[in-house]
């Protein structure tokens, strides 16, 4: 059993791609409940760029925060501010490697891909991109959050099948609108009865969004 005082701060970071202090771009990638960094880092093999570095932290027990993302927020903590100080110190340590935010993509699936959106939302600036894939903005679980900012134009993706049992389309599509509110360039796609899992058109227009960082 985990330990919740630890949380994720001290978990493992596992890196594939270029050496951080040689890359020109860095990709951080977060991976769903129950997974693993290992697991999302086997997305690295259809991106393929060799200027990138790709960095996947591991979530403690496996598990960015407990309950489903549309539970009450506070039924999330402290496993939620835990792991938003986990992207915010890795996001740190690739800017001190020489890398901006503006060539730093935040990527996850699942309950990774809720904590991507959510991080951006709440941490609004440019980035080089942000990828949902199969997952939405947390905002407060189960009712609506107000946020405020700008993400100055970052290229957003949100891809979800019209029927997943663990994300509702309509957050998804909130969470678009929310997005664009944020000045966000935000493609959402949304797959007819496509299963809890990466699609080959996701994959693709993640390379392409690789190619203009």
């Amino acid at each position: 059993m985990t330990n919740p005082t630890t949380l994720h701060q001290g978990m493992p970071v596992l890196t594939a791609g270029a050496p951080l202090k040689q890359a020109k771009a860095a990709m951080i990638l977060l991976h769903g409940r129950g997974a693993s960094a290992q697991d999302i880092l086997t997305l690295t093999q259809e991106f393929d760029h060799p200027d990138f570095v790709y960095l996947a932290p591991q979530a403690a027990g496996s598990q960015w925060y407990p309950n489903r993302f549309i539970a009450p927020l506070a039924s999330n903590e402290p496993w939620f501010s835990s792991a938003i100080t986990a992207v915010a110190s890795l996001l740190a340590q690739i800017n001190t490697a020489g890398i901006s935010l503006e060539k730093t993509i935040l990527l996850g699936f699942s309950q990774g891909a809720c904590l991507a959106l959510e991080f951006a939302a709440r941490h609004p600036q440019r980035y080089g991109g942000v990828v949902a894939l199969s997952g939405a903005l947390i905002e407060n679980g189960d009712k609506p959050r107000d946020y405020t900012g700008s993400l100055a134009g970052t290229p957003a993706f949100l891809g979800c099948s019209t029927v997943d049992f663990h994300i509702p389309a309509g957050r998804v599509e909130r969470s678009a609108t929310l997005l664009q509110q944020l000045s966000a360039e935000v493609t959402l796609r949304l797959y007819p009865n496509m299963g809890h899992t990466v699609s080959q058109d996701e994959i693709e227009f993640v390379q392409g969004m690789m190619q203009l960082t």
